[in-house]
């Protein structure tokens, strides 16, 4: 079987962390039961570029129970788990292309792997899949009936190609989902985040001046979970609705050009380029952490950081020590990647299984509906991000009320007043 992974030997530890996530992924473990009954995937050729981690694992066991030929690839070069991409390609015979630490040439060739089989529907984790189809694989879009896209960048992306005309096959925005983007990106990222900084760093949080930059559903999380450790959040933004938000929430806001002269530790969570550059370095305090968890690695200047350094050394595992020439050293997480995956081992699967579960139920949408969607970017439909929900509130033991005849047909009238 064509596959590219580090290390065949680590199958078995793969395979015990496999089962030590899918504990804690009630939803998904109810699709892939009813997946195996129905196949409603049944012969669809599927290509993931997806953090290759334990949840995905489940997520891929998920789709191949509904009857997909499924091939994985890595999203992010430090974002793979190898004991899970030796589990999936040997023990669960599903072709996965992803080795931890892989350069940006075999990041790209992985990529084409995944490819390999003529995908017709695809699923994303930031869009390099389907900006690689719309670029150098042109002659695969034919064959594509739908995909779908994880990330708020991912989202980004596509929109911006259907607007411009570009999209060739219609994508579903899982990111949007509210079961996604509410818990996925505030609670996962949020402790993901601060555990990846700990692990890289093993500094105290507690009395150190942390600085957020954005203050989306992730910037909102990181926040939470730095002050929850006991630091002095800073909040840096450029949309006036979110930071008004962020100073009400209890942070200070600033901007960047201040909070680089005080900050101790810098996160940056914005999906945008060089939030952090030439002129932010310049102030940073010596021995100053840098960090990101945004989905590439570009809103960290290191092209500039590093011509402004006089040396650059490895200081330990994760962490990159670039020594200014006035004698200042400020230190890079993860190469400036996903933090929360570099050094981390990225959301909790409890978090996990609703955006999974959007995933799989997604791709049984589009199976189904193909033929009467367009080529543009479309929300999760409401009654699956309901459905998610609900199975997990029952997971949990959570009972909701639910409307009386007399109380829906109040909502439904316009009769009835004061």
């Amino acid at each position: 079987m064509d596959f590219d992974i580090k290390d065949s030997g680590l199958v078995e530890k793969g395979r015990l962390r496999v089962e030590w996530a899918v504990q804690s992924m009630p939803v998904l473990r109810s699709i892939r039961d009813r997946f195996a009954a129905e196949k409603p995937l049944a012969g669809l050729r599927m290509a993931a570029c997806l953090h290759v981690t334990t949840e995905t694992a489940a997520l891929a066991q998920t789709l191949k129970a509904g009857g997909a030929d499924l091939r994985v690839c890595a999203s992010n070069p430090l974002s793979t788990q190898d004991d899970v991409a030796a589990f999936l390609s040997i023990s669960e015979q599903i072709p996965t292309f992803a080795i931890k630490g892989e350069d940006k040439e075999t990041y790209y060739r992985h990529i084409q792997g995944a490819l390999g089989h003529s995908p017709q529907l695809t699923m994303d984790d930031g869009a390099d899949l389907v900006s690689i189809l719309h670029s150098d694989r042109k002659d695969l879009l034919s064959g594509l009936i739908g995909g779908t896209e994880e990330t708020t960048t991912g989202v980004i992306r596509l929109r911006s190609m259907a607007e411009k005309g570009v999209l060739q096959y219609p994508i579903v925005a899982v990111n949007d989902a509210d079961t996604k983007h509410l818990f996925d990106n505030r609670y996962g990222t949020g402790q993901s985040t601060v555990d990846g900084i700990i692990r890289a760093t093993n500094r105290l949080l507690a009395g150190a001046n942390f600085v957020v930059s954005g203050y989306g559903w992730c910037g909102r999380g990181v926040a939470r979970r730095a002050a929850g450790m006991g630091a002095k959040v800073i909040v840096t933004e450029i949309e006036p609705i979110r930071a008004l938000e962020a100073v009400m929430d209890g942070y200070q806001v600033m901007s960047m050009d201040r909070a680089a002269e005080i900050g101790d530790f810098f996160c940056t969570v914005t999906g945008d380029i060089h939030v952090l550059r030439q002129e932010h370095f310049a102030k940073m305090k010596d021995g100053a952490i840098i960090a990101n968890s945004g989905h590439f690695n570009v809103e960290i200047n290191l092209e500039e950081l590093g011509k402004m350094a006089s040396s650059v050394r490895t200081i330990r595992d994760f962490v990159e020590e670039y020594s200014l020439a006035n004698g200042r050293r400020l230190y890079v997480l993860g190469e400036g990647r996903l933090i929360n995956l570099a050094a981390a081992e990225g959301h909790p699967s409890s978090v996990m299984d609703m955006s999974f579960a959007n995933q799989a139920l997604c791709s049984e949408y589009i199976a189904k509906n193909y033929a009467s969607l367009e080529k543009r970017v479309y929300g999760v439909p409401l009654d699956i991000d309901r459905e998610i929900a609900r199975l997990k509130l029952a997971s949990m033991g959570v009972e909701i009320d639910s409307l009386t005849p007399e109380q829906d047909e109040y909502l439904h009238s316009w009769e009835m007043g004061t």
